[in-house]
């Protein structure tokens, strides 16, 4: 079979979603097209001792992004890409942001301007949606589904992004009728804006302050509010970055009647607490993100749903702001905490974290791994070619080294930033050589490919079989009189 492969990654343990075994993988074209013994092609990769793993799916991070502020992000396509890269992700999904007063292809032409001649890896786009104008609703959130882009993010908090309920409603029924799926960011901006004019009147405007300012509460209730939207259209919803016990139970609630909602969650809120936001001076403002992390009860009450099923998705919610001027502290070296920047880098360290304590610490399987860091995103979000180790799909593939010992630092991550919030920790297991499409990205600790390498990837429709869905009394024609409240 020597003649047929372009390359093949012999003598490893292969992982996917259900099962780990050894086989060889062969390739052709940028694709898989054999798993079986004794492989053989011009171009060999040895994996002896290493785990043969699909590329990560990292579906929620802020590369070349502007906030509503006007703070950009330090890091672009090209280090954002580079930095996934080394951490072992072979696709990127980030979000491409409509401000107010922009039209939603005018977004998604600025960002194909950013991505394109930029990023190593294949690439997609979550839309978030802030302005929500007839036009909007009628002609161009349409219009980008049908270019691809499937998923809509819509905020409930943070006055120049947040929507209505009623405008969430509108959303919800685009996003239903065209097959698209919904994430929300979820707390309650009542809540917080109440909690943090009180603070900053008291004087108490340190970093450690964002923590009260952003109270559980405000999670939880904005996350219920987010369901019962989403259940009374029927339609798919992801709850990002879910940081609570509460709102981890509303998720597997929901789940648990049927209802076509994903939680999603991320490495700060299992690594990171409050009392790190209480470090000397300003140093506190490097671990500001919303919702905050919390503390070392919850950490535990997250790893338990993460074991049983509640998350759909680990995400790293990359938002990189400089500890300077440019990014954290853009409004003064004394800024309040409520004019800091939010948002930490993590794109790197997604996945090496949950594989050092949550495989190695014996918290996982293997195959949840696998589902966790790149099946799951890519069913759910429509990456039809990618997420796995199977025949026919794209050949993004990571090789791990399950006993590779690493101390974390800022110089190792591959972004732009000046700081990572998880400088010295120590971990086993990590990618040590990434494939996007059978092309060497990263081999031998060094970055193989060439800037603007990666695809524009369209990607499908959800496919919510076997999600019964949970049709409210009132939408359904049948118990409400015939009368047909959905086009």
């Amino acid at each position: 079979m020597s003649g047929a492969l372009d390359l093949a990654i012999r003598g490893g343990t292969v992982v996917t979603a259900s099962d780990v075994f050894r086989a060889d993988v062969g390739v052709r074209e940028g694709r898989i097209v054999a798993l079986a013994e004794d492989l053989r092609a011009d171009d060999e990769i040895d994996a002896s001792g290493l785990l043969v793993m699909p590329g990560g799916v990292e579906a929620h991070c802020h590369i070349a992004q502007e906030s509503a502020s006007g703070v950009m992000t330090a890091d672009d396509y090209f280090t954002g890409s580079v930095s996934a890269a080394f951490g072992g992700n072979s696709c990127i999904v980030p979000f491409a942001a409509q401000h107010r007063g922009m039209g939603v292809i005018e977004t998604l032409d600025l960002y194909d301007g950013r991505a394109a001649p930029n990023s190593v890896l294949d690439y997609g786009y979550h839309l978030i949606v802030a302005d929500p104008t007839e036009k909007v609703l009628a002609e161009e959130l349409p219009a980008a589904f049908a270019r691809g882009v499937t998923s809509f993010k819509v905020f409930v908090t943070y006055e120049l992004m947040k929507i209505e309920d009623r405008q969430f409603l509108d959303i919800l029924t685009v996003a239903k009728t065209h097959g698209a799926v919904t994430m929300v960011h979820a707390e309650n901006n009542a809540m917080i804006g109440w909690m943090s004019e009180r603070l900053l009147a008291a004087g108490h405007a340190a970093p450690r302050y964002h923590a009260p300012s952003h109270p559980e509460l405000a999670e939880v209730e904005a996350i219920h509010r987010a369901i019962c939207l989403a259940r009374l259209v029927d339609t798919p919803l992801v709850i990002v970055h879910v940081s609570t016990e509460g709102g981890a139970k509303l998720v597997r609630e929901a789940r648990a009647e049927g209802a076509r909602i994903f939680g999603e969650t991320c490495p700060q809120y299992f690594f990171l607490t409050r009392d790190d936001l209480d470090r000397p001076g300003m140093e506190g403002a490097k671990f500001m993100c919303s919702p905050p992390v919390r503390d070392v009860a919850t950490q535990e009450i997250l790893w338990r749903h993460l074991q049983t099923g509640t998350f759909t998705l680990w995400s790293s919610d990359h938002a990189p702001y400089r500890f300077d001027a440019s990014g954290k502290l853009a409004k003064g070296p004394d800024a309040s905490f409520k004019q800091i920047a939010n948002g930490m880098p993590g794109i790197a360290l997604r996945l090496p974290l949950l594989f050092s304590e949550g495989v190695n610490k014996g918290r996982i399987t293997l195959p949840q791994f696998a589902a966790l860091s790149a099946t799951n995103a890519a069913k759910l979000y429509g990456l039809t070619d990618k997420g796995s180790i199977r025949i026919g799909g794209d050949a993004d593939i990571a090789l791990w080294d399950a006993g590779l010992k690493r101390t974390v630092t800022a110089a190792d991550q591959h972004d732009a930033m000046d700081y990572t919030p998880f400088e010295g920790m120590a971990l086993t297991g990590w990618p040590v050589t990434l494939l996007s499409r059978g092309r060497r990205i990263v081999e031998g600790g060094a970055l193989v490919a060439e800037r603007g390498s990666g695809r524009y990837v369209a990607r499908a429709r959800a496919d919510m079989t076997g999600i019964p869905g949970t049709r409210p009394p009132e939408m359904d024609p049948a118990r409400n009189f015939g009368a047909e409240i959905m086009p």
